[in-house]
């Protein structure tokens, strides 16, 4: 007779085990909805609402946070508004123009910005002894001149106003020339420029501003390539004068790299007389590469402002002795040549510095 197994079950009855569940279930929603009065439960119901309060308080203050951030303008939204108000005033007439035709609005607006974008990229100029210029009152710039047209007076007044912890505006005496020309004239008028002349020169310093003078004009300019950095003669010395007379300081610039941006190696004479010019340029790409050949060639700026040179120990009738102004024009020009022998010495390279 076979012997009888015991079975062992492995799992309940479902039926059962379901209706046992469900008990629990409904007994844990009970106690759910139960009130408890324990003091650990209260205080750990308070700290849940403490920290839900803290958290829609911070939500709150991000929501606040964030339009401001987007109200933020960006740079295309500033142009707009830059020039909207440009034009308003314009309009309206809400600027000023001093005697000699200078407007502020009109430059700061459109020429400094094309200047300032050229200093920078195109020419990549350093500034040294910017310290040396007075952060008010009158002064008078003596710079050297050369490169065939008048760039370096235009960076040296863009250097200026961008490295001067007061932004000065630097007034350049241009020859007559330049006020002739149709465009050019009336532009480099609104830039704040007048003619160099000892009147104009006289009455800018007497209002107190910071005037830039060139003495070697265009002997300078219309040098050639051997001859760069070589000063030519200073004039009659009538920017002494000037400053002499206005008890004015002046201040020996030295500018090296505008003789790279156009490299004359000829003068054609009797075309420039045929024209009306003081000179006809011939340049390795001018004037055979057509309007390319008046793209500047990227050369490295360097601008060293010198000491000032005082003129409060000489007398107002010095400024109409011969013999003080010529000594003191030698002194001037004598001082920029060592300062640009000194700029050629450190120079390593024409177009890298």
């Amino acid at each position: 007779m076979p012997a009888r197994t015991n079975v062992i079950a492995l799992q309940p009855n479902r039926q059962r085990l379901a209706a046992r569940n469900q008990a629990g279930r409904q007994t844990n929603r009970q106690a759910a909805l139960r009130p408890t009065s324990s003091p650990s439960n209260s205080k750990t119901t308070d700290r849940r609402a403490a920290a839900v309060i803290r958290d829609l308080d911070q939500k709150r203050a991000f929501g606040a946070r964030v339009p401001a951030a987007q109200a933020q303008p960006n740079e295309l939204a500033e142009r707009v508004t830059a020039v909207a108000q440009f034009l308003r005033k314009r309009l309206t007439g809400d600027y000023r123009v001093d005697e000699f035709g200078f407007d502020p609005h009109f430059t700061d607006a459109l020429i400094r910005p094309l200047l300032r974008l050229i200093s920078r990229s195109w020419f990549r100029v350093e500034v040294s002894g910017i310290e040396n210029l007075p952060d008010k009152g009158p002064a008078l710039v003596v710079s050297n001149h050369g490169g065939v047209l008048p760039v370096d007076a235009l960076i040296i007044s863009t250097a200026v106003h961008e490295h001067h912890p007061a932004h000065r505006n630097l007034r350049a005496l241009a020859a007559d020339l330049c006020f002739d020309l149709p465009v050019i004239g009336e532009v480099a008028r609104k830039a704040g420029h007048t003619l160099a002349c000892p009147t104009d020169a006289h009455r800018l310093l007497a209002a107190g501003e910071l005037a830039a003078v060139f003495p070697e004009g265009y002997k300078g300019l219309g040098k050639c390539f051997k001859d760069r950095y070589k000063l030519r003669r200073f004039g009659r010395g009538g920017f002494v004068s000037a400053a002499v007379r206005a008890n004015a300081p002046i201040i020996p610039c030295a500018v090296v790299g505008s003789e790279e941006i156009y490299p004359m190696l000829g003068d054609v004479k009797p075309l420039a007389r045929l024209l009306g010019l003081p000179y006809f340029p011939i340049t390795p790409l001018f004037p055979w590469a057509g309007p390319a050949g008046l793209i500047p060639l990227p050369s490295k700026w360097h601008i060293a402002f010198g000491r000032p040179i005082g003129t409060a120990d000489y007398d107002r009738a010095d400024a109409d002795d011969p013999t003080v102004t010529f000594e003191l024009t030698d002194h001037v020009r004598e001082t920029i040549q060592q300062m640009l022998y000194g700029l050629l010495i450190r120079r390593r390279n024409v177009f890298f510095g």
